[in-house]
């Protein structure tokens, strides 16, 4: 355990922010860190300069195949911080830093248990039933596509057990709401702002659009287990000065949906929401574009490696766990949808209520608890 918590402090010590200086350096170390395990070590450009890892211990067999999917980058440090952000302070059984929880706690698990499972086969005291890879991904923070190259380029499939390391709150979590995006940009006409009649107000246009579509997504149903569907206006732009009609408001729109809601019920609210705007502000016009689109993934509790993590924890923490709903999105989750991969969760050391936020922390007994499952779940399915 001093092991890898020394090493989840190291990570956290290597700044990967994303935007900003991005993952080549702890790329590096991951590199450095698995050289004497003697096994190939790929790396695979998926963005200009950014490189996803990839690492593979062959099997008797030839698959399915275990993989342990970690993302290398962070969010950036915000404000309010009372802790050096890539410190790596221990204090109070608690690692403090970016990224200790999201996810370099998890991606130390990884790493600690491969490495060590590496070394014990190709000294012959070990040999696996099945294949097991390491893949540490770019841009997971960003647009995700280090984990969409891994899924073009094959080293993944549909039939493989993909575990992220994402902190899970010591939870089995396989369901995703899904993610819709939606940019919309609205154009009026300016006039100065003492005679309004002749201009056409484009921000009193798009808080028509805004009302409608909150007010829509109330009404939706609700999934049991995954809740209801949201709509979130994270960022909104208009107007050039203060006093004058404004003839451009641009909104970005963040959609989490839950079944039975699908992108298709959206753009049927959206385009509601259209004919009411443009009831209030005749003349007005408004455009859209979709800029994300990833399905929601439900459970499957069926699933013979959900069966061997959940196994896994009970011999571990002598708790047997059901398969809960992850809130945001995950490298697992995205696999899951373009693959259509039912056997795709994730588990990790840490809380998601303390990712991207100041003196973002991971309890080391998170860490402990989760080396001793990973250990347990490759004993179970290799």
């Amino acid at each position: 355990m001093d092991e890898v918590i020394t090493l989840a402090k190291e990570l956290v010590q290597i700044e990967s922010t994303n935007p900003g200086t991005g993952e080549s350096k702890i790329r590096e170390y991951i590199k450095e860190y698995l050289k004497d395990s003697k096994i190939e070590i790929l790396e695979e450009e998926a963005l200009v300069g950014r490189k996803n890892l990839i690492a593979t211990i062959p099997g008797i067999e030839q698959g399915p195949m275990l993989v342990l999917l970690c993302h290398m980058d962070t969010v950036v440090v915000e404000k309010n911080w009372t802790k050096e952000p890539f410190g790596g302070e221990i204090k109070d059984g608690k690692l403090y830093g970016r990224g200790s929880c999201d996810m370099k706690s998890g991606l130390a698990c990884a790493l600690s248990l491969f490495r060590k499972t590496a070394k014990e086969v190709t000294e012959g005291k070990r040999k696996l039933k099945h294949p097991f890879r390491l893949i540490c991904t770019v841009d997971e923070e960003g647009n995700m596509e280090g984990v969409e190259h891994i899924i073009s380029m094959g080293y993944v499939k549909q039939e493989d057990y993909v575990m992220d390391l994402e902190p899970t709150d010591g939870q089995i979590q396989m369901a995703h709401k899904g993610r819709f995006w939606i940019c919309i940009t609205v154009s009026g006409v300016t006039a100065h702002a003492s005679r309004p009649e002749q201009g056409k107000d484009a921000i009193a246009a798009a808080a028509a659009l805004i009302c409608s579509m909150k007010n829509s997504f109330t009404k939706l149903p609700a999934h049991p287990e995954m809740g209801p569907s949201t709509i979130t206006f994270g960022q909104i732009q208009g107007g050039y000065q203060p006093y004058v009609v404004p003839d451009l408001c641009k909104i970005w729109i963040d959609c989490r949906l839950s079944p039975p809601v699908t992108d298709e019920t959206v753009l049927q609210l959206l385009k509601q929401g259209i004919e009411k705007a443009k009831d209030m502000v005749p003349g007005i016009g408004i455009e859209y574009c979709i800029t994300g689109n990833r399905p929601y993934i439900e459970k499957n509790e069926e699933s013979p490696f959900f069966l061997g993590l959940q196994n896994a924890v009970v011999k571990v923490t002598g708790k047997k766990l059901n398969a809960e709903v992850f809130t945001g999105y995950t490298d697992s989750a995205v696999i899951a949808g373009i693959l259509k991969n039912q056997n795709c969760l994730s588990y990790g050391p840490g809380s998601l209520n303390q990712a991207h936020k100041p003196d973002e922390y991971v309890l080391l007994s998170d860490i402990e608890r989760c080396v001793k499952v990973l250990a347990a779940l490759i004993d179970e399915m290799l």
